[in-house]
C-alpha cells in the first residue's frame, strides 16, 4: 500500500491491509483471530488468503494454543483480538515463551482513545504485559506506514513479538520510503535549542506533536520522539536526548505501571541515575468513563494540553 501524506487511516486497518500484502510475499504466514476479523481489519487476510485463515471465536486461550502449534510446524502466526482480551490468554501466553514460540500478537483498540465502547474494551496493562515475555518485542506504531513496515518486521523476527494498533484513524505523519527497524525511534522535532523532550508512541504521538506547535508558539523548544520499538528500546536516542535537553516527558494511552515511562525510566537509570529525576510521565491514572476520544484523552491528561501545561511547568523549573 502507499499512503499520503495527512490521509486519515486507523492503524488497525493498516495492520489488515499489510498482512493481506505480506501473505502475497511469505507464504507460510498464518492469521487467527477471535471474532473481531472486522474490528482488527484480519478480515483483509481472510478475503485474500481464506485458506490461510482461522476464526477461533471468543476463545483467546485456545488461540494462543493454536497458534503455538502452528508456530512449531513451520507457520507464521498472527493472532488478533482486541488488546484487553489478550489478558485471557496470558497463561498460554506465559507457557509459549517456554517452546520457543514464533507467534506475533495483534491487540487493536489499545487505550482510553478507543472512546465510547467504555472501560471493559480497554487494553489498559498491554504493554506491561507483553514487556514482562522474556525475549518479547513491543513494537506501537503511530501511522499507516509505521504500520505496514513494523507487520514486516515482526514477520521476519523470530521469536514472540507484540503490536499494539489504535481504534481511531490518525493521519500519515510518514514517508512511504521510510524504514523502521525493531529497537529503533524516530526524532520527529529537534533542534540545537531544545529545553525538554517529549517521548511518545501511538495515538499520544499525535497529541506531542500538537503540543509541539503550541510551545513553539511560546518560545519553547522540544524535541519529540517516536518511541515505536517499546522493547527493546533505542538507548542510544533516549541517552542523547537526556544529556542535550533539561526535561524529559513520557505520554501514553496506557496505566503506568509496566509501560513507556517505567521502561524509559530503566532504561536511563541504568545509563545514569540522574536522567531519572528529570523525567515525567502522563499515563491513564484514573478509571476511564465512556466518553468520544478526546473527552477520554484529556480526562486522563495525556492529551496536547496536558503535555504543553506540565512542559511550561518543568521549563520554569529548570
Amino acid at each position: 500500500m502507499n499512503y499520503k501524506l495527512g490521509e486519515q487511516i486507523a492503524t488497525r486497518r493498516a495492520y489488515g491491509e499489510a498482512l493481506a500484502d505480506l501473505g502475497n510475499k511469505i507464504k507460510n504466514i498464518v492469521a487467527l483471530d477471535a471474532e473481531t476479523s472486522n474490528s482488527t481489519y484480519s478480515e483483509i487476510f481472510k478475503k485474500r488468503h481464506p485458506d490461510r485463515f482461522f476464526e477461533m471465536f471468543i476463545a483467546e486461550q485456545n488461540m494462543v494454543g493454536v497458534a503455538l502449534g502452528l508456530s512449531r510446524v513451520g507457520k507464521i502466526p498472527f493472532i488478533s483480538t482486541f488488546a484487553a482480551f489478550l489478558t485471557r490468554a496470558f497463561d498460554q501466553i506465559r507457557m509459549a515463551q517456554y517452546s520457543d514460540a514464533n507467534i506475533k500478537f495483534v491487540g487493536s483498540h489499545a487505550g482510553v482513545s478507543i472512546g465510547e465502547d467504555g472501560f471493559s474494551q480497554m487494553g489498559l496493562e498491554d504493554i506491561a504485559m507483553f514487556r514482562a515475555i522474556l525475549d518479547s518485542v513491543v513494537l506501537y506504531p503511530s501511522d499507516a506506514v509505521s504500520t505496514a513496515r513494523l507487520v514486516e518486521a515482526a514477520a521476519k523476527h523470530r521469536g514472540i513479538v507484540y503490536l499494539r494498533m489504535t481504534r481511531k484513524a490518525t493521519p500519515i505523519i510518514y514517508k512511504n520510503s521510510e524504514r523502521f527497524p525493531i529497537g529503533g525511534s524516530k526524532t520527529l522535532r529537534s533542534s540545537k535549542k531544545d529545553q525538554l523532550t517529549i517521548i511518545a508512541a501511538g495515538i499520544t504521538l499525535h497529541e506531542a506533536l500538537a503540543a509541539y506547535e503550541a510551545l513553539k508558539k511560546i518560545g519553547i523548544s522540544a524535541r519529540v520522539i517516536d518511541l515505536y520499538s517499546i522493547k527493546p528500546l533505542d538507548i542510544k536516542t533516549l541517552k542523547k536526548a537526556a544529556n542535550e535537553t533539561k526535561v524529559i516527558i513520557t505520554v501514553e494511552d496506557h496505566y503506568p505501571a509496566g509501560g513507556i515511562g517505567e521502561a524509559v525510566s530503566a532504561a536511563l537509570a541504568a545509563a545514569h541515575s540522574s536522567f531519572v529525576i528529570r523525567h515525567s510521565s502522563l499515563a491513564v491514572s484514573k478509571l476511564p468513563p465512556s466518553g468520544n476520544p478526546e473527552q477520554l484523552l484529556a480526562y486522563e491528561n495525556i492529551n496536547s494540553a496536558a503535555i504543553v501545561k506540565l512542559a511550561r511547568q518543568k521549563v520554569a523549573l529548570n
